[in-house]
């Protein structure tokens, strides 16, 4: 793992976002806050992040949306994606990670639990992203232009 790692939070929810940075922070993980889907997207190729944390109920377009979006790009297709959500019954699970999603956690969750979700998917796509500096790397032009 880098020094430090990038996290992309997409939610809407202020104060969440604030806590994450706070949380995450103190853990050497940089939090970038997008408050919906086209934020979101749009601020994923700007920071290139390690992992995304993505809400399901976001203004603009749906989590699940910003998700299939992520995995139909090929210079993303493999970024970790960890949906949180206050829609924890079992098919809501289950439809989030049929679209991609590595993992899910439901609101409210332990910001300990989360941190140890973060740390293991990326110990697992670390060895896959090291040789050749994958995952959300310089843009070719047309795969980029899918994201917004």
């Amino acid at each position: 793992m880098p020094n430090r790692t990038a996290a992309l939070l997409i939610d809407d929810d202020v104060r969440l976002g604030d806590l994450m940075t706070e949380y995450l922070g103190k853990h050497e993980i940089h939090v970038t806050v997008a408050g919906d889907g086209p934020r979101g997207l749009a601020a994923l190729r700007k920071t290139r992040p390690d992992i995304v944390l993505l809400d399901l109920m976001l203004p603009g377009m749906d989590g699940l949306e910003v998700c299939r979006k992520i995995r139909t790009t090929p210079e993303c297709s493999t970024l970790p994606v960890i949906m949180l959500t206050a829609k924890g019954e079992d098919v809501d699970k289950v439809v989030g990670l049929e679209v991609g999603a590595d993992d899910y956690l439901a609101k409210p969750f332990n910001p300990r639990e989360l941190l140890a979700r973060i740390r293991a998917l990326l110990r697992r796509a670390a060895p896959a992203q090291a040789p050749a500096e994958e995952g959300c790397s310089e843009p070719d032009g047309a795969a980029w232009a899918e994201l917004a």
